[in-house]
């Protein structure tokens, strides 16, 4: 089967102002960088996009502007994760109508210790899937403290009929993948690599056909991905060498405000602060990112001078 989506949706940072307003104008420099540098979709209020500090109202206009800027030039992910059945299928309806390519969900959690059993999850999944005509993509991040099996996935894929996509982040990512596809045949439309591509070659190597990565880089992701799939597993390996100490530092060192950072530097946006009470990153570890990222040359450093 051939998916309708495949190749790098980075996650769309969420920009505020230094009062902690939504910053608007900087969110759509941020998009038009993003698919500048190569992106081949995007994904809005994913937890990389400070989803968990973002009101309903705000979740809207965001989704509304972000959408209707982009006007089709690459296929849009909203992510509409949340715990209540019935408010992540009023989102995932929402997000369609808005012009969403997909919609992205965490299996239902609230906070380290409310969770459901998998009678529930899949359910959860079946009336999400009834409620909207575009692929659902399964997020399996360690966030949810919820263990997704692999074969409880394929079951999802094969009996829930928009359930198609696959973000696997936990660990073991590549063996799960593996598994994934094997016990899911073509029902697996797009097992896909996440957790900030630190996975990204042993996952390609398991048959991953997207990545979901931070918006800093995608310019350096995208030819790793494309050289795999053209079948030059070789180049592919060069590129992920040459790039992994920046993947890393993002990943290990600076999680989800490296992208906000990088677009800061290069004159993409105007303020890279999250919002309170998440700290800034410290003056010492922001240097270390921005040196990392000078010596690879990537566009976003570029990008607005």
């Amino acid at each position: 089967m051939t998916p309708r989506y495949r190749g790098i949706f980075p996650v769309v940072p969420t920009t505020f102002t230094d009062l902690g307003l939504l910053d608007l104008d900087s969110q759509k420099r941020c998009v038009d960088f993003m698919i500048d540098a190569g992106s081949d979709g995007l994904c809005l209020l994913a937890n990389f996009s400070e989803q968990f500090v973002l009101s309903d109202d705000e979740r809207d206009v965001l989704t509304r502007t972000i959408l209707e800027h982009v006007d089709g030039r690459v296929p849009v992910i909203v992510t509409t994760t949340h715990f209540s059945t019935r408010v992540c299928a009023e989102r995932s309806r929402h997000a369609q109508s808005l012009g969403a390519a997909m919609v992205m969900v965490m299996p239902p959690y609230h906070g380290a210790t409310f969770r459901v059993p998998e009678p529930q999850i899949f359910d959860f999944y079946a009336r999400l899937s009834d409620a909207i005509d575009i692929p659902v993509m399964i997020q399996d991040a360690p966030a949810s403290g919820t263990v997704l099996s692999p074969a409880f996935l394929a079951r999802m894929a094969r009996e829930i009929e928009q359930v198609a996509y696959f973000k696997i982040e936990s660990t073991g990512a590549a063996s799960k993948l593996r598994e994934l596809i094997r016990l899911g045949g073509d029902a697996v439309e797009g097992p896909w690599d996440g957790e900030e591509a630190i996975t990204l070659f042993p996952d390609l190597e398991a048959g991953a056909t997207g990545s979901m990565t931070g918006g800093g880089f995608p310019d350096g992701i995208r030819p790793i991905i494309e050289a795999h799939h053209s079948g030059d597993r070789e180049r592919a390996f060069a590129l992920y060498r040459h790039w992994l100490p920046l993947i890393n530092y993002e990943n290990r060192q600076t999680g989800l405000l490296a992208a906000k950072a990088l677009m800061k530097e290069g004159g993409v946006i105007a303020c890279e602060a999250p919002r309170h009470p998440l700290p800034a990153l410290h003056p010492d570890t922001r240097a270390g990112l921005v040196e990392t990222a000078r010596r690879l040359d990537p566009l976003v450093l570029r990008w607005g001078r």
